[in-house]
């Protein structure tokens, strides 16, 4: 479907004409349109279709036209009003604006067929008509100036003459006739046209013609050479893809100074030449500009009275002045009032680059390795900092540099992979391919997946093509601390890392490794992408692992175990963890911020945990343990684990051993693998039966308690319960004999057995307030909660699971808060509160989802949406 509003409204079907109706019906079609997509309101449509002339039973007759106009285009009636839903594409006005904003103007003016919406009449669509007629003469005025910097100034002469017949008082259309019939040889004409817009602007709106159209006439009269215009823009890259964020941030020339930052290889002399040569017709008064080699191993910076003398040979100044103030003065004041663009490329500092501002009538591109604060801080830059290509336009980078024929998608797929959408790297891998043109794709592929070191895959033989001679150029531009805590970063293995470990890495405090992250931050080598954590490009990452040293590892190393440690105790006060200390170690003041710490440092820890010594990489599956439980992370509990076991295999040491089979068992069979679950439970309870120590006992046989429990052997469960307890008895420990007692009363009240249950749970409850054990203590309220809702006692119930609720939710313990919000949700169902109970179900499902507990989701989010129709009633 085609819907054209670009003159007569038009709804076309595979380039047929579509009956859209009468006058009305059309308003009210491109009222709906010109929206993109937005409810527009019933008043308001009435509003834009008859104005003050609205019939009686306008909306009647709304609804009316609506209905019709459903049977080619979508409109669904929400809250807001009506909204029609179609591709931007497939209006004419979208296309439009899309192609201008492309650059493609000569495209986007073909779409207009006359003056918009022709036909339809009311206030509102002659001031929308005015409106988009702007944005049509605005296009043609872009169009004209890119004409002429291109040089097309005598096939544009008999379209310019035209316009400016039709609008006489256009300044910024005399300007460009001038110029055009300047350029022809017509000074005389040119020099008319002049004076008769200077008559009429003062005859009819009593003022002189502005300073551009000045500036034009100046130079007719001054005899300068009609091309003395300079254009020293170096070619666009054919190849460029993608940036439409970063191109949409540049804008359409408006903007005075704008850096461009980004690491070596990241396309920012491509954008930079891609945006000025779409935007030409911008600057009519040339373009100029300077390579200031600001990390070129074979030379140092351009100094900038080097680059100002070649600005003013440029622009046609026989004698330039001696000293840099004396060039830069006089550089400002050739460009002053002069629609220009300077391109200032890959600037060392903001120091090589302020001498090369000029004024504010010209625009200035900067594009640096440096972020360039101080130019954004002192002349108002406008920063824009490059990352890599996302992977869709990494493939049509690559489609289009290989060609349709050699460009197979899942060869396409490997080779991107193996750049990380760094422009360089895919250009590297590009040019390769294009020097053995006979050879399959896959070939490549083959090597680089052969190749152990991706860094020396990704190299075509010269400078400019080796990655390491790239990023070596960065890093010569450091400082020697920031240079030191770069190659430290090489041994970080993750995607990414927060602030404290920096420091514990670098043997530094935090301020000063702020500090020296900042300055890596400037020469984008890292890129702090959240608040307080840092992450590297891959590509950058292998760089660094060449130049560092293992010197920081054991500290960071030591930082993660002893900081896990730290957060385990905080959820888990009475937990036995073996001591670990380091003075770069946090601390933890509650339950919620260790949470907060685990959920950012998970992939960190996990990972640490695989190259850690034998007893740290026992202690952080001990430590992650319980956050695993809360999280509803098994998978992750389970591979913790098997690290645990080997690490404990190695000790020789039966304890430690005999927990990670207890833990391992106890996950298997969540996941339904019970034989290899129950194997590892006997082998739990096989080792720790000799040591003699009541208390692992204890935690062996809760273990397998739980797993009977979850198999539906509740009396199997009841009778390991029973001797955990003795066991906790016996050791003397008061928490677990409270966490017991619960899990012998909850295992009653699953046999029906509800007054032997209520005992030994209100026991518990008494024993948990006593230790101010809340995690016990919310546990304990879900058993006693479901005690009351089968004796009954429905508000009792509801007042456990609340504050059961309240408690889990202070802890972050969202595992079991879903667990509680699902058992709330059926006693509210049981005393009508069915609002209240379908929210409680739904909030469980979201929770479940999120924890891989797909069966349980399911449960809970078909009984709220159950719930549907008794809420409505």
């Amino acid at each position: 479907m085609e819907f054209r509003l670009l003159g007569a409204v038009e709804v076309r079907d595979q380039g047929e004409l579509v009956d859209a109706g009468h006058v009305r019906q059309r308003s009210v079609l491109a009222a709906l349109l010109v929206e993109a997509g937005r409810p527009v309101p019933v008043d308001r449509l009435l509003d834009r279709v008859w104005g003050e002339r609205a019939p009686l039973r306008a909306r009647e007759t709304l609804y009316g036209y609506v209905s019709k106009l459903r049977r080619f285009a979508r409109i669904d009636r929400e809250p807001g009003g009506y909204r029609l839903t179609v591709p931007p594409e497939q209006v004419d006005l979208f296309c439009f604006r899309a192609l201008v904003r492309q650059g493609r103007l000569d495209d986007a003016l073909l779409l207009w067929r006359g003056d918009a919406l022709q036909g339809l009449e009311s206030e509102w669509f002659d001031v929308l008509r005015e409106s988009l007629h702007a944005e049509r003469v605005a296009a043609e005025l872009d169009r004209n100036d890119l004409a002429l910097a291109g040089g097309r100034h005598a096939a544009l002469l008999p379209q310019l003459r035209q316009q400016a017949e039709l609008r006489p008082l256009d300044e910024r259309l005399a300007a460009q006739l001038m110029q055009a019939l300047h350029r022809t040889g017509n000074d005389a004409e040119a020099l008319r046209h002049y004076e008769n817009l200077r008559h009429r602007l003062a005859d009819e709106l009593g003022v002189d013609p502005s300073k551009p159209v000045r500036e034009v006439h100046r130079r007719i009269l001054a005899g300068e050479p009609a091309g003395d215009v300079p254009r020293q823009l170096p070619a666009p890259h054919p190849w460029f893809t993608g940036r439409a964020r970063e191109l949409a941030e540049l804008g359409d020339g408006t903007v005075v100074i704008t850096a461009l930052g980004g690491t070596g290889g990241i396309g920012k002399t491509a954008l930079a030449l891609h945006w000025a040569h779409r935007n030409l017709g911008a600057f009519p008064d040339g373009q100029l500009y300077v390579n200031l080699r600001g990390f070129d191993p074979s030379a140092g910076p351009t100094p900038p009275e080097v680059a100002l003398r070649g600005f003013l040979e440029a622009l046609g100044e026989e004698s330039v002045p001696d000293g840099l103030d004396a060039r830069a003065a006089r550089f400002r004041s050739l460009v002053a009032g002069r629609r220009m663009l300077v391109v200032l490329d890959n600037a060392r500092d903001t120091e090589q680059v302020v001498p090369l501002l000029p004024g504010p009538d010209a625009t200035v591109l900067v594009t640096s390795r440096l972020r360039l604060p101080g130019l954004v801080a002192a002349h108002g830059a406008r920063s824009v900092s490059l990352d890599v290509l996302d992977p869709a336009d990494a493939r049509a980078f690559l489609e289009a540099r290989l060609g349709a024929d050699r460009a197979a998608p899942e060869v396409v797929a490997d080779l991107v992979s193996w750049c990380g959408g760094l422009p360089l790297a895919l250009s590297i891998i590009a040019a390769r391919a294009a020097m053995e043109p006979d050879f399959p794709l896959t070939a490549l592929a083959d090597e680089l997946r052969a190749e152990q070191d991706r860094l020396d895959a990704l190299d075509a033989g010269e400078i400019g093509t080796n990655l390491r001679a790239v990023f070596s150029w960065s890093v010569a531009a450091l400082s020697e601390a920031a240079a030191r805590v770069f190659g430290l970063l090489g041994v970080v293995r993750t995607g990414d890392v927060s602030l404290a470990a920096v420091a514990a890495l670098a043997g530094l405090g935090v301020p000063r490794t702020r500090v020296v992250l900042r300055e890596l931050e400037n020469a984008h080598l890292v890129q702090q992408h959240v608040p307080g954590r840092y992450r590297m490009h891959d590509l950058v990452r292998l760089y660094a692992a060449d130049l560092g040293s293992a010197e920081g590892t054991e500290r960071l190393v030591g930082f993660y175990a002893a900081t896990a440690r730290a957060a385990a105790l905080a959820l888990e006060p009475h937990k036995t963890v073996p001591e670990h200390e380091s003075p770069y170690a946090l601390e933890f003041t509650d339950a919620a911020s260790a949470m907060a710490w685990f959920d950012a440092e998970h992939e960190c820890l996990m990972a640490v945990q695989r190259r850690a010594s034998h007893d740290v990489a026992w202690l952080l599956g001990r430590s992650m343990n319980n956050y695993h439980l809360r999280r509803g992370r098994t998978h992750d509990d389970v591979d913790a684990w098997e690290v645990a076991l080997s690490a404990a295999e190695a000790l020789d040491d039966p304890v430690k051993r005999a927990t990670a089979h207890m833990c391992l068992g106890v996950n298997h069979v969540e996941l339904g693998q019970s034989a290899r679950g129950h194997e590892h439970l006997d082998r739990s309870l096989e080792l720790f039966g000799p040591t003699g120590d009541h208390t692992a006992l204890g935690a062996a046989h809760r273990a397998v308690a739980w797993a009977a429990e979850f198999e539906g052997a509740l009396e199997t469960a009841l009778e390991h319960s029973l001797k955990g307890l003795e066991c906790f008895r016996a050791a003397g420990e008061d928490v677990r004999e409270a966490e017991s007692l619960n899990e012998v009363g909850w295992r009653y009240a699953c046999l029906g057995r509800y007054a032997q249950a209520r005992s030994y749970c209100d026991e518990a409850m008494l024993l948990h307030r006593k230790l101010n054990h809340p995690e016990g203590a919310a546990a304990t309220l879900d058993s006693l909660a479901h005690i009351a809702h089968h004796d009954g006692r429905d508000a009792d119930a509801v007042a456990h699971y609340r504050e059961a609720l309240a408690l889990y939710r202070s802890l972050d313990n969202s595992y079991e808060e879903a667990t509680v919000l699902a058992h709330l949700g059926d006693v509210l169902v049981a005393v009508g509160e069915h609002a209240e109970a379908r929210a409680s179900l739904a909030r469980a499902a979201e929770l479940y989802e999120a924890q891989g507990r797909a069966a349980e989701a399911s449960d809970a989010a078909h009984r709220a949406a159950a719930l549907d129709q008794l809420v409505g009633e």
